[in-house]
């Protein structure tokens, strides 16, 4: 009987085993997130009772009772004031404050989350969200597609606003700021995750850590502010994304392309990205980019460019644009060619264009009709093309180019003075940085727009 009994309880455990077996693969065998049905991409966010917020949230009227009175596909106009968060939206609704509601989550997870599409938020003010990355507390979490969010204030969050899956919706015209904290431990100002075709248009990033776009693709950036932050915009696998007529000042970094293939950036003012890793613009593995009509002025680095194009047979092309009072203008490191510079101006910067190191790709690249303003040459037959090409080479620069730490001296009276005696009588062959055979002789009309 004993052996019968653990033969039976043998056979029950291989039968649950099996269930459970298959209970597994068939989960595993879900489309995984953004591919297909949606799937659960949050953490679970935790509960926090009302004595754990603020006291200031304390005797508040809770928002979420004015949700789950409302009818679907309604319109909620609640009378000014403030309101208690947190606030779950799982039905089409229009909420509209005028500019007067503010919903106070009391410094503890998220204010308010959007689990629908078809939700229009317009004219609220969010604020005190929890301080956990954990559970990515933010001001306002959307999923599901076709939302409208507009003239919302965002402040004391740590992530502003965070889309998840969001296709065909409209952020606009938005204020957010981050939680006072230091910047690599702010949350994102405005993320969008796996979220296609989106209209993010006239908000304003202020003080937050990044905005950033991951397997996102088709996304159009519009006439936004984007100030005192680290990553204005921030792409990752994300493509065909449009960044037009926006403004971007004293950010760690412009916009920056990484493992991407296409987008535009064309219209835009970035200015002042300083700092040791400063750049206006860069690359990583990006293949397909098109960076057209910009200001790029007082950076570190203009454009800085890093096995970029990367696809076969791609180009980034770089045109019309003015690089101004940069330290450097244009910097490629690890080059396999296939840029196109045509048509820029480049004046007032410590150094144009630079390598990495030393490098036999600058023929690779094309340049041709750019402004220079150290050109050497003229133009007798008054054609608006210099006579000769211009020819950037490389002398006694070439020693922090190859040695980054030797930077710190650039500029220096020794650096300038070995320079001088370089060019007067070299000691060793320079390096070709470029060849323009058609630099422009007058500095085209270009009206700023900065």
């Amino acid at each position: 009987m004993t052996a019968l009994h653990n033969l039976a309880r043998l056979g029950l455990a291989s039968a649950l085993l099996l269930v459970f077996t298959h209970s597994i693969s068939e989960t595993q065998s879900e489309p995984p997130a953004g591919m297909g049905a949606r799937a659960d991409v949050n953490r679970p966010k935790p509960t926090f009772m009302l004595h754990e917020r603020d006291k200031r949230v304390h005797g508040l009227k809770p928002f979420q009772d004015l949700v789950d009175h409302a009818e679907p596909g309604s319109v909620i106009k609640p009378p000014p004031g403030m309101y208690a968060g947190p606030v779950v939206i799982d039905k089409p609704l229009t909420i509209d404050g005028g500019g007067q509601v503010t919903i106070d989550a009391g410094d503890r997870g998220t204010v308010m989350i959007i689990n629908v599409g078809d939700v229009t938020l317009r004219g609220v003010h969010l604020t005190g969200s929890g301080d956990s990355h954990d559970t990515d507390d933010s001001c306002l979490d959307v999923r599901g597609d076709r939302n409208t969010i507009e003239n919302v204030q965002v402040d004391n969050c740590l992530f502003g606003i965070d889309l998840k899956q969001v296709n065909h919706s409209t952020v606009k015209n938005n204020s957010i700021r981050s939680k006072d904290r230091e910047l690599g431990v702010r949350g994102d100002g405005l993320r969008l995750w796996y979220s296609n075709d989106n209209l993010v248009e006239g908000n304003q990033i202020i003080d937050s850590r990044d905005m950033v776009a991951w397997y996102s693709h088709r996304n159009i950036y519009r006439n936004n502010i984007g100030k005192r932050s680290r990553y204005s915009i921030h792409f990752m696998f994300a493509n065909d994304n449009v960044v037009e007529g926006n403004r971007f000042y004293d950010n760690a970094v412009g916009v920056y392309f990484m493992y991407t293939e296409g987008g535009t950036v064309r219209n835009n003012v970035i200015s002042h990205a300083t700092g040791a890793t400063g750049m206006g613009i860069g690359f990583k593995e990006a293949s397909g980019t098109i960076i057209e009509n910009n200001e790029i002025i007082y950076c570190a680095i203009g454009i800085g460019s890093d096995l970029s194009p990367f696809q076969p047979d791609s180009t980034i092309e770089i045109h019309g644009n003015r690089f101004a009072y940069n330290g450097i203008g244009v910097q490629f490191n690890s080059e396999t060619g296939g840029n196109r510079l045509i048509d820029n101006i480049f004046e007032g910067n410590l150094t144009q264009v630079t390598y990495g190191s030393r490098s036999n790709a600058a023929g690779k690249n094309y340049w041709e009709g750019n402004y220079w303003d150290d050109y050497q040459g003229f133009d007798r037959n008054s054609d608006g093309v210099g006579d000769s090409p211009h020819e950037l080479m490389s002398y006694a620069d070439q020693i922090w180019m190859e040695m980054p730490v030797a930077r710190f001296f650039r500029s220096s009276p020794v650096m300038e003075l070995l320079d001088f005696l370089e060019r007067l009588a070299p000691f060793s062959a320079p390096d070709l940085i470029l060849r323009d055979e058609k630099p422009r002789f007058v500095k085209p009309t270009k009206v700023a727009i900065s």
